[in-house]
């Protein structure tokens, strides 16, 4: 037992439900064609990023893929002739990463097979369809009461999950609808208890979940066999399609789409809701709840797919309710994952954002103040009703109680220990992402912040006025005789300083000093000596004759 539990810790680490985003960083001339380089991103980490190179051809045969989904799609056209010119490159880059956007706008076709292969060929190359062939047709050699008739490829949203018609061999008029499922990133492996939970499943008597007759599983997935249900599913008759239709042609357009009725709406509402409510009640949980996940037969619900919650995939509104972190438990999940379930009935449309703050006129009131509960930025800030507070809502209330049955679901304690510290677990992971994706989602919003054409003109006008003040300061700090002339006006004439106190004179008659009277006194003493000069004191000289001969 214990290397089987081993074999089986082996799961899928890869959550299928994380967005993919995507940009053309630049293009090349490889030979005689243009290759553009995509970034691509899993996640809001920048550090789960690869890049690809696709052609324009790669866009064609893609663009082929999903032209039966009636979605606008604007692929840039060809041209034969100047398609290496730089301004052509240039305009038809723009127009691919437009395309690009476009597609993962949509969450069909974001999460669509074709459109991860294109992103992310690695991960997504393998023939899922023929490798789950091959997992049913070994596990029912050990199980030959069963037979497969054929596959139903595509028909719904989930990637690892492919379905496949079958039968009973004592019954080979009855028609079955075998899932397979590969384990995901919270699937409770290693667990003692996990078949017998699985087991447990197909014991669940409700009028409102569909019943499942048979349960295997092995290293890599499991399989369930449930009744084929001929009416489909809420979103077959939002759709007005038929079940075996691939998904991408089934709900990939809106414009045949029609919503229900009012008695219809609040009837199905509360056959949901009291179904969650009860498991819950019991120790079991579901986080699943879609209109795709929702048969109808005979005006009553039943829920599909319990057996995701004990698998570990990805819930469909995953990458929705992630971005808010009063959403933590499975309860709080189921409750947001009725608000779009219920929008979609009302509007007849799903609802292809996490919130909405207006609601189509066409809506109730009293629908409308559920799905305000529920779908608008405050409720999903502040936090969201209970499965209780909603069924005392009047719409609920008010509704008939159609269960006819009494119903039956026993969960042994160990296994409801088990179930919990799975619960745990799943809450646990959805922490972890919701706070890394309030830490990016800060980090954005800052970044945006900063480089918002306000915060560049402060950052300017800051930039501008601190230089004027530098220049202020060191214009002061200049010479003073050249503030004058940058006012315009005559420089004030200089102060003059008294001079120093002449030195005493030294009493020494040998010094320096006194031989160097002052130059001002010498000066005094000279003109004295011009006026006072007497010509009369002079002595009279004689005339020497230089020719005379000399004795």
């Amino acid at each position: 037992m214990a290397v089987f539990e081993r074999e089986r810790s082996a799961k899928l680490t890869l959550d299928d439900s994380i967005p993919l985003y995507c940009f053309i960083e630049t293009s090349q001339n490889v030979k005689d064609h243009t290759e553009y380089v995509i970034r691509v991103q899993r996640g809001p980490l920048s550090d789960k990023s690869w890049k690809i190179m696709k052609r324009y051809s790669d866009f064609v045969a893609l663009d082929y893929y999903l032209k039966f989904t009636t979605i606008e799609l604007t692929l840039p056209p060809k041209k034969v002739f100047g398609n290496k010119e730089r301004e052509f490159i240039a305009e038809r880059q723009r127009g691919l990463q437009n395309y690009l956007n476009s597609i993962l706008s949509y969450p069909c076709l974001a999460n669509c097979l074709e459109v991860k292969r294109f992103l992310d060929y690695e991960n997504y190359k393998e023939n899922f369809l023929e490798k789950a062939l091959e997992h049913v047709s070994m596990m029912f050699r050990a199980d030959p009461t069963w037979q497969v008739v054929e596959a139903i490829p595509d028909i719904g949203w989930r990637i690892r999950k492919e379905y496949v018609l079958t039968r009973q061999v004592s019954n080979p008029k009855g028609r079955y609808v075998l899932s397979w499922t590969v384990y995901g990133p919270d699937a409770p492996l290693g667990d003692k208890y996990f078949q017998s939970s699985l087991e447990l499943l197909s014991q669940f008597q409700h009028d409102f979940i569909g019943k499942i007759d048979r349960v295997l599983s092995n290293t890599s997935g499991a399989l369930v066999v449930r009744e084929f249900y001929e009416g489909g599913t809420l979103k077959d008759i939002i759709y007005k399609s038929k079940p075996k239709v691939s998904y991408l042609k089934k709900y990939a357009s809106i414009k045949k789409c029609t919503p229900l009725d009012y008695v219809t709406i609040r009837t199905y509402s509360k056959q949901i809701i009291t179904t969650l409510k009860y498991l819950y009640e019991k120790g079991y949980c579901y986080g699943h709840l879609h209109t795709g996940n929702v048969a109808v037969v005979d005006g009553k619900c039943k829920l599909l797919d319990l057996e995701n919650f004990l698998l570990g995939v990805p819930s469909q509104y995953r990458p929705y309710y992630t971005q808010y972190r009063k959403i933590q438990t499975l309860e709080q999940i189921d409750v947001y994952n009725f608000g779009h379930t219920l929008y979609e009935m009302a509007i007849g449309k799903p609802l292809m954002s996490p919130i909405c703050q207006s609601f189509p006129i066409e809506c109730q009131p009293d629908i409308r103040s559920i799905l305000e509960s529920i779908l608008t930025s405050e409720a999903c800030k502040n936090g969201l009703p209970t499965l209780e507070q909603l069924l005392q809502h009047p719409f609920l209330s008010s509704a008939p109680n159609t269960l006819s049955t009494k119903p039956i679901i026993k969960i042994p304690r160990k296994l409801k220990e088990s179930l919990r510290e799975a619960e745990l677990n799943f809450e646990a992971r959805l922490r972890e992402e919701q706070k890394t994706i309030s830490q990016q989602k800060k980090i954005e919003k800052s970044r945006d912040f900063h480089m918002s054409d306000t915060e560049k003109q402060k950052r300017k006008k800051a930039l501008k006025k601190s230089g004027s003040i530098m220049e202020k300061s060191s214009e002061n700090s200049n010479v003073v005789e050249e503030e004058p002339k940058q006012n315009g006006t005559a420089p004030p004439p200089p102060v003059p300083q008294a001079p120093p106190p002449p030195a005493p004179p030294s009493l020494d008659s040998s010094s320096e000093t006194a031989k160097s009277p002052p130059e001002n006194s010498n000066r005094s003493a000279f003109l004295g000596s011009i006026a006072s000069f007497n010509k009369t004191g002079l002595k009279k000289t004689t005339t020497v004759d230089k020719s005379a001969p000399k004795l």
